[in-house]
């Protein structure tokens, strides 16, 4: 297949030919051969394929079947209680109400005040961040929460599981039971966003979470490439466009792990030819994860997930050891309330860095954390190139805002080219490139290439 007259993304050439899996050609006046296709760009840019570099496939796909409190955002009890009660109505008898992206007062909200809402069925409620779900008494009857030893599980002063989870989301979903979210839906609205891989950043996957988004790879259900995060006693299922990326590490303020566990772990991963990705939303977070980096040795491939919070004096460190950030430039402005009502003001300037790591030579690449974020790529695009400035700018060049989607997943900190010998996976954008941050998302993109396959044309 034959793109010609395209802007190709950092080139001087217009026309980029493949065949099969991998780029061919490159170069200026390319004809078609015959029996060859071809797409005229008339000028409309060319960039590696989007690989959105942190998201949850399976909490995505469970979403379009979830009743949604973020969109329009429910606030307070009350909006809780009519959107609840509804869904109570309306569900067949049986049937979980299961809501995602609550936000307002979730520091309050439990298994008493989910029953004053709805009694008799059982429910479940996930806050925004993701890592807590709220139960009421008999969703807590039904999975026996109250005889679970885990740690996740919250308790009263007398003892008694209060209904809220945290970070158990792999158990919920063994007990709950059910069909597996279908996928597809998930992967065509990426393939229309120009997104050509996903790096799933969910945590402590079993075996089978893993073979399962194998399989639903392997038979096409997911278009995209995958490179999936997975503990390091995962053997990889050797399947076309997926692949094993690093150890997830979730970190919380309220159960930091002590040093020394923190640096066993890492070499553990290590030892296991794996890389660790360090999930760091807080100052501390982040200082802790440097000391345990620095106490197990730095392997290639290590990556701090969101990097919330960066203060100037770690900036060099983490260029200085080739670490990359992987932020979510969007949530600066998905979230700007939240964060100037609860971030301190000494942390307002290293809040969602971008520019200053970037100025410093520090890597960043970036994703969504779809669902927790909007699953748009374009819209961490559009924010890293307009986000306001609060105490100092962090916006960056539309050029540089699109390649924070284009590096490599398996190495964050590099880039990827459109040239001979590379896989076939390119986003063709709607021309003039001038108008990418006006132009709606449904109209953006012109084709999506996976593997030289097109997965979308518009």
């Amino acid at each position: 297949m034959l793109i010609r007259n395209a802007t190709v993304f950092g080139q001087a050439y217009t026309d980029v030919r493949w065949v099969g899996e991998r780029i061919a050609e490159c170069g200026r006046g390319l004809r078609a051969v015959v029996g060859e296709d071809e797409i005229d760009a008339r000028g409309g840019w060319l960039v590696p394929g989007l690989h959105d570099h942190h998201t949850h496939l399976r909490a995505t796909a469970a979403r379009a079947e979830s009743i949604r409190l973020d969109a329009p955002a429910v606030r307070g009890v009350a909006q809780l209680a009519d959107r609840l009660r509804r869904a109570d109505r309306e569900l067949p008898a049986g049937a979980w109400i299961r809501a995602v992206g609550y936000h307002d007062g979730e520091t309050s909200l439990s298994r008493e005040a989910l029953d004053r809402i709805v009694g008799e069925r059982a429910v479940r409620v996930q806050h925004r961040s993701g890592a807590l779900w709220i139960l009421n008494s008999r969703a807590c009857e039904v999975l026996g929460v109250d005889d679970c030893a885990l740690p996740g599980v919250e308790r009263d002063g007398s003892g008694r599981a209060t209904g809220r989870l945290w970070r158990m989301d792999s158990w919920l979903a063994t007990r709950t039971g059910g069909t597996a979210p279908d996928p597809d839906r998930v992967s065509a609205e990426a393939a229309a966003r120009g997104i050509t891989g996903f790096t799933d950043a969910t945590p402590d996957l079993s075996q089978d979470d893993i073979n399962h988004l194998a399989r639903l790879t392997a038979d096409g259900r997911i278009r995209q490439r995958v490179h999936c995060m997975a503990p390091p006693a995962v053997t990889d299922p050797r399947v076309s466009r997926f692949t094993l990326g690093p150890t997830k590490i979730l970190l919380d303020d309220a159960s930091l792990p002590p040093l020394d566990d923190f640096v066993g772990r890492i070499r553990g991963a290590h030892d296991a030819g794996r890389s660790v990705a360090v999930h760091c939303v807080t100052r501390v977070q982040l200082i802790l994860t440097m000391a345990a980096l620095d106490g197990a040795g730095v392997r290639h491939g290590d990556r701090i997930e969101h990097g919330a919070i960066i203060p100037a004096d770690t900036i060099p460190w983490l260029r200085d050891r080739g670490i990359p950030v992987i932020t979510q430039p969007h949530f600066p402005v998905e979230r700007a309330d939240q964060y100037a009502r609860e971030v301190p003001a000494d942390e307002q300037p290293d809040l969602w860095r971008l520019r200053s790591l970037l100025t410093a030579g520090a890597a960043v690449a970036a994703g969504t954390d779809a669902p927790f974020g909007s699953s748009d790529p374009w819209q961490a695009i559009r924010a890293a190139v307009t986000r306001p400035p609060t105490t100092q700018p962090e916006t960056v060049p539309l050029e540089t805002a699109i390649a924070l989607f284009t590096a490599d997943p398996h190495h964050p900190a590099h880039h990827r080219t459109i040239s001979p010998g590379r896989p076939a996976d390119l986003t063709l954008l709607h021309p003039p490139p001038q108008d990418v941050l006006r132009t709606p998302p449904a109209d953006l993109v012109a084709a999506t290439i996976i593997a030289g396959n097109p997965a979308h044309l518009g």
